[in-house]
């Protein structure tokens, strides 16, 4: 199923989507870029290699307009990180859609941006030698998580637009998919939200958020204890 979208331009000068279906913005209002770079860039995969990550393994939430995807493998060659990269989709924008973006005219490499939505679905790509990519066309709901992950960009709809995809049984499922000090890193700092994910086994860090919202959520799954 693909939905009706139409291009909005965000604050930074980069485009957002406005869902008809869900009437909510794929991307922040105030900067879809700065949002993407701020929320899942910043605060997880750099997070991670700060940590001391060389290799890391990430889950997307929600392919999109494939901007979260292509600032990862643009960080990936920047910085010599490999990175083998899942991200899981409903529902594909059309063509003409990820065309009229305007992701690589500022952030360069269009041709890699336009490439990420052409390739095949549901099939593994070598990327580039930093970078494994696949999109994989299915309902998370019913997905069965098939490896673990150092990280989840959790960039699903708000939760009043798709409340399926952030209830308890859904956020234990993002729980067992990570890996031990693995983050789930979210624009979403709801106070529901933040309850589940501690109720699942999260520990839970309020960070500020990017530009128009004061808070963003990201949850730690802890080392288990040695015995």
């Amino acid at each position: 199923m693909r939905l009706a979208n139409k291009i909005q331009l965000s604050s930074d000068g980069s485009h957002t989507l406005m869902s008809e279906e869900f009437n909510v913005s794929y991307h922040s209002i105030h900067g879809a870029i700065t949002e993407s770079n701020h929320v899942f860039i910043d605060a997880a995969l750099q997070y991670k290699v700060d940590d001391g990550a060389k290799k890391i393994s990430i889950f997307e939430m929600g392919f999109g307009t494939g901007l979260n995807a292509f600032l990862t493998y643009q960080y990936a060659e920047k910085n010599k990180i490999t990175i083998d990269y899942q991200a899981i989709e409903l529902y594909p924008i059309e063509k003409v859609t990820f065309d009229g973006l305007n992701y690589g005219d500022l952030l360069g490499n269009m041709d890699q941006f336009i490439d990420l939505h052409l390739i095949e679905w549901n099939k593994k790509l070598v990327f580039s030698s930093y970078y494994t990519f696949e999109k994989i066309l299915e309902d998370l709901v019913t997905f069965p998580m098939r490896q673990t992950y150092d990280i989840i960009y959790y960039d699903a709809f708000a939760p009043n637009a798709q409340p399926e995809l952030w209830t308890t049984h859904i956020l234990d499922k993002m729980y067992h998919a990570l890996n031990e000090n693995g983050v789930l890193v979210s624009y979403c700092a709801q106070g529901e939200f933040k309850r589940n994910l501690k109720k699942v086994g999260f520990s839970v860090e309020e960070l500020p958020g990017p530009p128009g919202k004061r808070e963003m959520t990201r949850a730690v799954k802890p080392m288990s204890l040695m015995m």
